[in-house]
């Protein structure tokens, strides 16, 4: 029995008239502890795939379950870490962890509850920071305390939507490297969405990648049988590795090349004929702009 399973999930937006379905028979199956890149291209709809295993939004056919129960709606099972942090301005690092951990946890008495946030808080290496504020600190240190936040309630499955697509080369390496420890220490269940499929190879466990839209869908699953821990420099001179890149780059060109379509439509113009300034005016005539020949109107008349 599969721990993640989507079976023919498909998610539309729009009216019927102008509806577009942006999801098409979506087939997913996932092992507990199992790290699932899905990579693909922007406006692909991977941010609706992760919201419906959130539960954020529903999906209009198929069904999603988790541990053998079906995802209905948000819950504590299900950890988040999205591409903008989302996090409480007002409150510092260890507020905005603490109140997950609250909220979760409310049984727990407050010592616990303390303790638990700040071994999250050194979990990500944010200590020293643990007092500031978001508007203090960098994109990188904020998206360390979205992963502890997700971390710190105990989720069965952790998603990243993007996390770190916002982030510069270097602060993204080194949080590659971060999420990469923090997942060899817990073992839990990952589905990351992405468009760096060089990402995907240095975390994760399989990539799945997934067409453009409309209806896209999910591809072939490549097995990333590179030993772990992966080097990324080492890993660039591994023949297995330029080996999948190559796979999968080729697939998603492939898979983009056959979504396109070409749409005829009859396109009414306005009457915008250039002004023929050789005709001949009337002095007498009010208008003493220039006249165009489809202005003109000729009759003929009979004169006994």
């Amino acid at each position: 029995m599969p721990f993640l399973e989507l079976k023919n999930v498909s998610k539309g937006y729009g009216a019927n008239g102008a509806r577009c379905e942006v999801l098409s028979d979506i087939n997913l199956s996932m092992e507990k502890g199992e790290f699932v890149a899905i990579v693909g291209y922007s406006g692909a709809g991977k941010t609706t795939l992760i919201s419906m295993i959130a539960g954020l939004i529903k999906a209009d056919t198929g069904s999603i379950t988790l541990n053998d129960l079906e995802v209905t709606a948000p819950g504590p099972d299900r950890g988040v870490v999205f591409q903008n942090y989302s996090l409480l301005p007002w409150l510092t690092v260890y507020e905005n962890i603490f109140l997950a951990v609250e909220q979760v946890f409310p049984n727990w008495a407050p010592a616990k509850q303390q303790q638990h946030t700040e071994a999250h808080i050194a979990m990500v290496n944010l200590t020293p920071a643990r007092n500031k504020k978001p508007g203090e600190l960098s994109g990188g240190m904020r998206q360390r305390v979205s992963v502890a936040r997700a971390l710190a309630i105990d989720p069965q499955v952790l998603l990243l939507d993007e996390p770190l697509g916002a982030l510069d080369a270097l602060t993204r390496a080194t949080l590659q490297d971060e999420i990469g420890r923090i997942w060899q220490q817990q073992k839990k269940t990952v589905v990351l969405i992405t468009n760096d499929i060089d990402e995907g190879i240095l975390l994760a466990d399989r990539i799945i990648p997934i067409t453009s839209g409309p209806k896209a869908t999910l591809g072939p699953s490549f097995a990333i049988d590179i030993p772990r821990p992966r080097d990324r420099k080492a890993i660039n001179h591994d023949s297995r590795y330029k080996d999948l890149r190559r796979q999968i780059t080729e697939y998603l060109l492939g898979a983009g090349a056959k979504q396109k379509i070409t749409v005829s439509r009859k396109l009414y113009l306005p009457a915008i004929e250039p002004e023929d300034l050789s005709l001949p005016r009337d002095r007498y005539a009010r208008r003493k702009g220039p006249i165009r020949r489809d202005e003109i109107k000729r009759e003929e008349v009979a004169i006994e």
